[in-house]
């Protein structure tokens, strides 16, 4: 980036001011437009230079676009011909839009560093280099610090491949990374002068969040655990310090954040494909693992965690099984994910969270009518959500998972938690239905609505498609995530 653009960001920034508010009469055309962009993405999704946060809730589809946010402007800013490091456990994760976007302009150099067999092909182009974990947690390790050991664990080896990538000659130009794991806590050690651009998911608080949400399963935090979750902080805090800039997908997840650092986390989602997650009217006839068929037209619910697990609110759901069964005899009520193990929160401690809940329902339910369908392939799952006729997403304050925003960009009328960050997303009677998180009965009613009343259903699944349009579809998200690529990587924002 010129110095000129960087000097028209900044002082726009810094006067608080919309782009187009700043003097053309110092800058050329072409930069100012590109500078408008950038400045528009910073004060419109980002909380910018100055922590001018955007008033408007990410569900407002009342605001017309900033013109100067055009596709074909924020592509000015782009990374050209860089050196660009990724750093994620399970490359590409949360870049699987950008690296394919990058590989394909065919002008970069990509390197990725990661543990795990990749989930899906990597593009032609980018280098993806796997690490080893060479030792194993110490035995009778005080448990408070279990967490940041591990993560430390990691970080060791992620360094030690990073440390091989430069003796080898690799110079970096921009680190892009999740440091969830504890993979990128030493990397400033290796490259000093490189910016870093991290994707900061979460921050774990002992109140106001996730922790003790639910009593029932949770319990009553006391001050041990409350502890534990304090040290689980220590790696968040070493790579918010060492990170140049950082980028999160909601509002409310920046809102975990410590107060100090939120003006340095741009908001923007990693993207949704709306050509991929689309409405289809004339979807075939999709046949279960069970041999079930289902067809479109029928009362089809569905519900979908990774993992069924109490975070994601499996609890409510199975719970409100019997009453949504009263009120519509013959749904059909389709789970996806595993049934064994958590990806988030306590494990079960008897047997798997699928079977305990069903215990609770045992002989009051059909149970050939819920079809638990394990895992689904993309291939699968895009049009099991084209057939629902009615979509559950329920969460605890925590991360917003993708599969929201797919069944909302496939028009599927939601029934959501009234939790963030489902509330950032969905507005009540607009473009989905919030119920009580605790409330099966509640969850069951508004379930039934929808399957009653397919006016609403599909008023509310075409208001849910365009807010994906409007503020979350891969086109608009991916040439952001790209425009703060190039602001950090050029150091128009953030600090090495």
């Amino acid at each position: 980036m010129s110095a000129d653009i960087k000097g028209c960001i900044l002082l726009a920034a810094s006067q608080g001011k919309h782009p187009t508010q700043t003097s053309t009469k110092s800058y050329g055309s072409r930069h100012h437009l590109a500078a408008c962009g950038a400045v528009s993405f910073l004060a419109e999704v980002a909380a910018e230079v100055v922590g001018n946060h955007h008033p408007n809730p990410a569900w407002s589809d009342h605001q017309p676009p900033c013109p100067c946010l055009h596709s074909s402007i924020l592509r000015l800013l782009e990374p050209t011909a860089l050196n660009i490091l990724f750093i994620h456990q399970n490359f590409p994760g949360q870049y699987r839009h950008i690296v394919r976007s990058l590989a394909a302009q065919g002008t970069h150099q990509l390197v990725a560093l990661g543990i795990e067999k990749p989930s899906e092909p990597i593009p032609a182009g980018v280098t993806y280099l796997r690490y080893r974990i060479k030792r194993a947690s110490a035995r009778n390790l005080q448990p408070w610090v279990q967490d940041i050991e591990t993560k430390t664990i990691r970080g060791e080896a992620c360094g030690t491949a990073a440390h091989r990538l430069r003796q080898e000659g690799f110079q970096p130009e921009l680190i892009c990374g999740h440091p969830g794991w504890g993979e990128m806590l030493f990397l400033r050690e290796i490259w000093p002068q490189v910016p870093i651009l991290t994707y900061q998911e979460f921050f774990y608080q002992p109140h106001g969040f996730d922790f003790g949400f639910d009593p029932e399963l949770q319990g009553k935090p006391d001050w041990q655990a409350s502890a534990r979750i304090r040290l689980k902080t220590v790696n968040p805090l070493l790579n918010l310090e060492a990170s140049s800039w950082c980028v999160t997908p909601t509002r409310f997840q920046r809102s975990s954040f410590p107060s100090n650092w939120q003006a340095r986390i741009s908001v923007i989602h990693d993207g949704i494909d709306t050509t991929h997650a689309q409405p289809n009217q004339d979807a075939a006839p999709l046949t279960l693992g069970d041999g079930t068929e289902l067809r479109q037209g029928e009362p089809i619910v569905t519900f979908v965690n990774r993992r069924l697990e109490p975070y994601r609110g499996c609890h409510t759901m199975i719970r409100a099984i019997p009453e949504l069964q009263r009120l519509i005899p013959d749904a059909r009520i389709v789970i996806v994910g595993e049934t064994k193990g958590v990806s988030y929160g306590a494990a079960c401690k008897k047997g798997e969270w699928k079977d305990f809940f069903l215990g609770d329902i045992e002989g009051r339910y059909d149970p050939s009518r819920v079809h638990f369908t394990g895992t689904l392939s993309y291939d699968q799952f895009l049009p099991l959500l084209q057939l629902s006729a009615a979509h559950v997403y329920l969460t605890y304050p925590f991360v917003l998972s993708w599969s929201l925003l797919e069944a909302m960009a496939c028009s599927c009328a939601v029934v959501g938690s009234a939790t963030p960050p489902v509330e950032e997303v969905i507005r009540n009677g607009h473009n989905g239905l919030l119920v009580d998180f605790f409330q099966p009965s509640e969850l069951a009613a508004a379930v039934a609505e929808l399957l009653n009343n397919r006016a609403l259903a599909s008023k509310l699944g075409q208001a849910a498609r365009q807010t994906v349009l409007s503020h979350y579809s891969l086109d608009k998200c991916l040439s952001r995530q790209l425009a703060l690529m190039s602001l950090v990587a050029s150091g128009a924002i953030g600090t090495v």
